[in-house]
């Protein structure tokens, strides 16, 4: 019996190191390869590939598999950031681990594989998979709910799911840094990354301002007073509360200041006193492009749980298709509601699929 070759995306990390780890003890021949997608300001404060590079090496070379180096530099600015620019000059808020995944980990980097002679690709993901009788696939949520990392996947189809293998679906992450441990791998107690898919951990404001210069506007209150100033309103985000430099209103309480609105055409932000102030506060939403991983349309209304957020408790919610696109209603307010980000329909452990918020609604 032939053994199925797989590659495994290693990323220097410990999730990725385990997912191989746990594919050569499956008895899969399992080679690795190291994607490097950014280089524009590549500088030692900022960019981690180099050690990301020599730990992956080093991991491979524990485990005796052949690691590949492959930079997909060009087709991540094509096919996700110039994406995430736009959103933002456009006054929303991306994700771009979401087009990250669909773009990259799971179409360059398989297309990649299978020229390798792969049959099916690997990553470190928090999430699992499962084929139906018909042949068909779901993504299904991890056992640790506190790592899953289906928000993220939900723009998967078919075609990439029957490809792909979630080694880490069924273990926890302090599972995975223990069986690091015990293997002496040097990932074992490496810092998760954090940051832009890619591109690092780096103060965020500084890193946008490089492509997004800065137009400075007011900041107003609920009754349109003005209460402070900011750098340029594609800066902040919904329920954002860091950063406002607000203080000392006349007239107003010691309590935080949170952003509740982005007024692109008057270049204003509006900002609310209380987490949960009403002007935070959405009982309905519309998406848009729609996505479902089945490949075929749910009856419509559908009634599922859905989430707004990575990590976010799961909400009951209800979805109708009318012309503006997905109407979901919820049955408790959501809070910091963000156009641009997804909402991420499920069903019990199945991700569904998933939308882009374009607009919150308070009724």
């Amino acid at each position: 019996m032939t053994m199925e070759k797989v590659i495994v995306g290693l990323s220097g990390g410990v999730d990725s190191s385990i997912a191989a780890l746990r594919l050569l003890e499956a008895g899969y021949e399992v080679e690795a390869l190291f994607m490097k997608n950014w280089e524009e300001d590549d500088t030692q404060e900022y960019c981690s590939a180099t050690v990301d590079l020599a730990d992956a090496e080093a991991v491979a070379d524990k485990l005796g598999i052949k690691l590949h180096t492959v930079n997909f530099s060009d087709t991540y600015w094509d096919s996700v950031f110039a994406h995430f620019l736009e959103e933002y000059k456009a006054g929303r808020t991306p994700n771009p681990d979401v087009l990250c995944n669909r773009e990259i980990k799971f179409k360059a980097f398989l297309d990649h594989a299978l020229t390798l002679g792969a049959n099916r690709i690997a990553t470190g993901h928090y999430a699992d998979s499962h084929q139906l009788e018909d042949g068909s696939w779901q993504l299904l949520q991890a056992r640790d709910s506190n790592k899953d990392q289906t928000y993220f996947l939900h723009l998967l189809n078919q075609h990439q799911l029957s490809h792909a293998l979630f080694p880490l679906g069924d273990i926890d992450k302090s599972e995975v840094r223990e069986i690091a441990k015990r293997h002496n791998l040097q990932t074992h107690d490496k810092k998760d990354s954090t940051g832009i898919c890619f591109i690092g951990e780096r103060r965020f404001r500084d890193f946008l301002s490089n492509y997004l210069p800065a137009k400075p506007g007011d900041i107003i209150n609920e009754d349109g007073e003005v209460i402070g100033q900011h750098q340029g309103v594609f800066y902040y985000t919904i329920g954002q509360r860091q950063g406002l430099g607000i203080g000392g209103v006349r007239g107003s309480d010691e309590s935080p200041w949170f952003v509740a609105e982005k007024r692109l055409e008057s270049n204003q932000l509006v900002a609310v006193q209380g987490h949960d102030h009403p002007l935070l506060m959405s009982r309905s939403l519309i998406a848009q492009d729609a996505h479902w991983i089945s490949g075929t349309l749910p009856d419509y209304p559908l009634t599922c749980m859905a989430r707004c957020r990575h990590r976010q408790p799961l909400q009951v919610c209800r979805v109708v298709n009318n012309e503006d696109g997905l109407q979901v209603s919820f049955d408790q307010p959501q809070r910091a509601v963000t156009p641009g980000q997804s909402i991420v329909f499920y069903h019990e452990r199945v991700c569904l699929g998933g939308a882009i918020i374009t607009k919150a609604s308070q009724t």
